[in-house]
């Protein structure tokens, strides 16, 4: 079968039922637990066919930040992606058991990576289940090493050196993918320790309002949300608790066509440790 070409961020089901045997396909399983859950049923029993679990929490952090979630370096990177059997040519499709949820993260870690053949799946595991698409028990389906190679892109990533002069900036809009209650510190923080508040200047565009019933927003609903928060030319930099949902934010505003996008990898929980 012919090689895919990812031409959108995002596949349907459908889509990748159609292409599901394509030679340079991978995919993989980001599940993890929401930062804000309580008591939630944490995965699936079953996983799509050929699937390869992605440790984002684990191979694909910084273990050594001070900070959960903290993007990894280049050279760590390549080599966890090639032990996931990564190509240069592959084509990577994420998805996760909430929707869309912590698949986009993987998304924006390879696009930052310089491996721009890559999508979620829209409504993760929950919409491949609804079309009784065919499933396996959860195991671990290996790979031949690969040969991808990691090229940062600096443009992607913010740090907390920069919010001081951006958050100042007329040419840059820092927009909050956290609750609103959160945002307007109206309920605490769910890292125990802490301190509530927000970024000097930035929006608030929580990440739920991106998504319907697990799947992003028609491109048109999504440029109306982005269209209420910032001028249109503005470089988006988006932040959440730890550097997670922002990423959604990304997925969103590629989708609606805003080209000019950055993610705050330590975002809240680095900021409000770290400033007075």
């Amino acid at each position: 079968m012919s090689k895919l070409s990812l031409s959108s961020p995002i596949v349907s089901a459908d889509w990748l039922r159609e292409n599901l045997n394509a030679s340079n396909l991978l995919i993989f399983d980001a599940s993890m637990v929401k930062v804000t859950a309580q008591n939630e049923n944490v995965s699936s029993e079953v996983q799509l066919p050929n699937t390869q679990f992605f440790n984002l929490k684990g191979r694909f952090s910084d273990l050594s930040s001070d900070f959960p979630n903290t993007i990894p370096s280049a050279s760590q990177f390549q080599e966890e992606a090639r032990k996931l059997g990564v190509n240069s040519d592959s084509a990577i499709v994420v998805y996760d058991d909430k929707g869309v949820y912590s698949s986009a993260r993987v998304w924006w870690l390879f696009k930052t990576f310089g491996h721009a053949n890559s999508a979620i799946l829209d409504g993760g595991l929950p919409a491949w289940i609804e079309q009784n698409y065919p499933t396996e028990p959860k195991g671990n389906n290996s790979k031949p090493k690969g040969d991808f190679k990691a090229v940062f892109n600096p443009d992607r990533v913010t740090y907390f050196k920069d919010l001081d002069v951006l958050s100042q900036s007329e040419k840059h809009t820092i927009i909050d993918a956290r609750s609103a209650e959160r945002f307007r510190c109206e309920v605490p923080e769910p890292r125990e320790g802490l301190r509530s508040g927000t970024i000097p200047n930035s929006k608030n565009l929580p990440f739920e309002r991106c998504l319907v019933e697990g799947k992003l927003k028609p491109k048109e609903e999504l440029v109306r949300l982005f269209n209420s928060v910032t001028p249109k030319n503005n470089t988006l930099v988006f932040s959440c608790g730890s550097g997670l949902t922002a990423c959604i934010l990304d997925l969103a505003a590629e989708v609606a066509d805003f080209k000019q996008t950055k993610v705050y990898d330590g975002s809240w929980t680095e900021y409000g440790t770290l400033k007075p």
